[in-house]
């Protein structure tokens, strides 16, 4: 007597015979019937040929993905630019800077004196350029003292690399300074210039006196201040040794701010007319036009007055020197009369002395 699991073995085996056999009469019939005309089903795709398609798809995105860990691993490499919308770090072009010039190897006293002489000596660019990169760390460590006052520190770097390049070409080794102590001095002096002309878009200091003011009025009233003593503007001026007056514009100056002509200009009726149509015009009023008007048509018939009573070489030099839209030179005139440029000379002021004498006893003091 067969138990249930022989049953369900025997089963099983038999179901395999019958379907193995009628796998081999499909393929049979398949392999004979290639010259039948009648219509074929569609195969099926096979398992095989799924699974390598697969395989063959993943290798593929394995190696996109190898060959940008190869790019990282490897920099010297080139590398394939990416879009910045995908990017997820955000670029900072000052660290960026920091590592361009870590590149560039610090020099000994030895080497920069060298290169110093043979610059001077020779107009060497490579040397020059050498003893500009190795201080590019320099200009980075003044610009820094000034990021409080200027907010785009790339700015103040390369306005300070414009120093460091004009220090290396005024740059005098046979005096005993060493470059970066007289370097520092031009690198600060373009970028508080940068700074004072970038300001505002209307410039504080244009005298010498107004840079001075600029640059040290703060720090004069926070060192009086701390000695006890009132920051006025007339102590300020004391210790600076500037205008009184100056240091109070200065302060006007630093204490405004900027306003568009543009803008609105508001108010109680919330006016919506720009600053410009408010402001007074430049020309003067009617009367004055007029009465200006008046007394220079009084002046034109006075001098014509003039012209009709001259006569010779005086009535030629008034009407072609004096009252002409374009005067004839003192040569061409003397050639005329046979003298010299010197006497046409002399004969026009005698004749404006005697014009103006005329013009006071006709109409008054000009």
């Amino acid at each position: 007597m067969t138990t249930k699991r022989e049953q369900r073995k025997s089963r099983r085996t038999s179901s395999r015979d019958e379907g193995a056999a009628e796998a081999t009469e499909d393929r049979d019939e398949a392999a004979g019937g290639a010259d039948d005309d009648e219509p074929r089903a569609v195969d099926e795709p096979d398992d095989d040929a799924v699974v390598a398609e697969i395989v063959e798809t993943d290798e593929a995105i394995a190696a996109d993905d190898l060959g940008g860990a190869r790019e990282t691993l490897e920099p010297g490499l080139p590398r394939v630019a990416r879009s910045s919308s995908t990017s997820l770090a955000a670029f900072d072009p000052m660290a960026a800077y920091m590592r361009e010039v870590q590149r560039f190897s610090l020099l000994t006293r030895d080497e920069e004196i060298r290169l110093s002489v043979k610059y001077l000596e020779t107009g060497d660019v490579d040397a020059a350029a050498t003893l500009v990169t190795s201080n590019l760390r320099l200009v980075v460590k003044i610009a820094y003292e000034y990021r409080r006052a200027y907010r785009n520190l790339m700015d103040l770097v390369q306005e300070g690399n414009i120093g460091l390049m004009q220090a290396v070409k005024k740059y005098d080794p046979f005096r005993g300074v060493k470059f970066s102590s007289y370097a520092a001095l031009w690198i600060r002096a373009y970028i508080l210039r940068f700074i004072l002309n970038n300001w505002r878009l209307v410039k504080l200091g244009t005298t010498q006196v107004q840079r001075k003011l600029f640059y040290n009025l703060n720090k004069e009233k926070a060192r009086l201040a701390s000695m006890g003593i009132e920051p006025t503007a007339e102590a300020v001026a004391k210790q600076l040794g500037v205008p009184e007056k100056e240091v109070t514009d200065m302060e006007g100056r630093l204490a405004g701010r900027e306003v568009s002509l543009d803008a609105p200009a508001g108010g109680p009726d919330d006016s919506r007319a720009p600053r410009v149509e408010l402001l007074p015009a430049p020309r003067a009023d009617v009367d004055e036009l007029l009465a200006r008007e008046e007394e220079g048509a009084i002046y034109r018939a006075k001098i014509a007055e003039f012209g009709e009573k001259l006569g010779g070489k005086d009535r030629i030099i008034f009407y072609e020197r004096l009252v002409a839209e374009e005067p004839r030179t003192l040569q061409d005139i003397g050639d005329q009369f046979g003298v010299s440029r010197e006497r046409v000379r002399q004969l026009e002021k005698r004749l404006q002395d005697k014009l103006r004498r005329f013009l006071e006893a006709e109409v008054g003091a000009p």
